[in-house]
């Protein structure tokens, strides 16, 4: 598996998670800036997503389901702050509901995602960084440390497949 590390750090009010990938940073940003890519692994294996809005420019907007075993389907957007194809991408991350309004109930956060050479192949760092401890709290016991890390697990397969 690629990832190496999930670090929860709640003093700090960040989740950071590091995988390595033998794969190009350029390779790796098309996960990220192709939306039939993106939702072959956004969401644990369990959650798969479904990509509605996908503009990677700044001020731009992503917005998408995830689809439960259950049928159900949870309500996400990200609002695009900076873009530097292929090394990182900046933006705010919150739920929705099925109109795509961010919920009130939920919290956001800041997401900070950045591509690095590493030993011959691709750094992730993806950081994600709460307002406060209950925000963080909040996700946490929702299992977004465990999601992330299977969803980002999926990305191994995605890059060693010959179907880009």
């Amino acid at each position: 598996m690629s990832v190496t590390s999930v670090d929860k750090d709640l003093d700090n009010l960040t989740l950071t998670l590091i995988a390595d990938f033998d794969a190009p940073a350029e390779r790796v940003w098309q996960l990220w800036a192709d939306p039939r890519q993106l939702e072959r692994w956004w969401g644990p294996p369990t959650h798969p997503a479904t990509m509605e809005q996908h503009e990677l420019v700044p001020g731009g907007s992503v917005t998408y389901f995830m689809t439960g075993p259950d049928g159900a389907r949870y309500y996400g957007w990200w609002r695009i702050e900076a873009v530097d194809p292929p090394s990182s991408l900046a933006f705010t991350d919150g739920f929705a509901d099925a109109d795509g309004a961010p919920s009130a109930e939920l919290p956001t956060n800041a997401v900070r995602m950045q591509l690095t050479a590493h030993d011959g192949g691709t750094r992730m760092q993806l950081r994600s960084t709460f307002g406060t401890r209950e925000q963080m709290e909040q996700v946490l016991n929702m299992g977004m440390a465990e999601g992330l890390e299977l969803a980002v697990g999926q990305m191994d397969a995605l890059l060693s497949s010959s179907t880009r």
